[in-house]
C-alpha cells in the first residue's frame, strides 16, 4: 500500500471524515441542549461548567471542520487528542461500570488515531497537501 499515493491519500481523507464526524455531530448536538449539556458537566464534577461547555462548542465543531478540511490537521489533531483525551479522564474512568470502561477505551482509540494525524499530516487531500504542493510549485 506504501506504494500508491492515490490510496494513502483517500485513506488518510477516510480517515479525518471518520474521526471527525462524531466530533462534528456531538457539537451541534450540544449546540442544541446547552443546558442539559451544562448540567451534564457540572454533574462530572468539573470546574466552570458553561466554559467547559463553550471549549466543548469551539473543540468539537471548529476543530472538527478544520479536521475534515485538512487546514493545519497536525495542530487540530493534536488539540483533538487532548479534548479527547481529557473527555476519558473527566467523564469516564468509573471503571467499575464496563460501560465506561470501553468509553474510556474508545476514547483511548480516538486519541491514538489523532496522533496519527499529528505525525504524518492530513494527506494529499487536504488544504494542506494543497498548499504543500504550492509551496513545491513555486519554489
Amino acid at each position: 500500500m506504501s506504494d500508491n499515493p492515490a490510496l494513502q491519500s483517500s485513506l488518510a481523507l477516510i480517515g479525518r471524515l471518520l474521526l471527525a464526524a462524531m466530533f462534528i455531530l456531538s457539537g451541534f448536538g450540544k449546540l442544541g441542549d446547552p443546558s442539559g449539556t451544562i448540567g451534564y458537566i457540572a454533574s462530572a464534577g468539573l470546574p466552570l461548567p458553561p466554559v467547559a461547555y463553550a471549549v466543548a462548542l469551539a473543540v468539537e465543531i471548529g476543530a472538527g471542520i478544520l479536521l475534515v478540511l485538512g487546514y493545519r490537521a497536525r495542530w487540530v489533531a493534536l488539540i483533538l487528542a487532548a479534548f479527547t483525551l481529557a473527555s476519558a479522564i473527566g467523564f469516564h474512568t468509573d471503571f467499575a461500570d464496563q460501560n465506561q470502561m470501553i468509553h474510556f477505551m474508545k476514547n483511548l482509540a480516538i486519541t491514538g488515531g489523532f496522533l496519527q494525524i499529528a505525525a504524518f499530516g492530513a494527506g494529499a487531500f487536504s488544504l494542506d497537501g494543497r498548499a504543500a504542493r504550492a509551496g513545491r510549485e513555486m519554489g
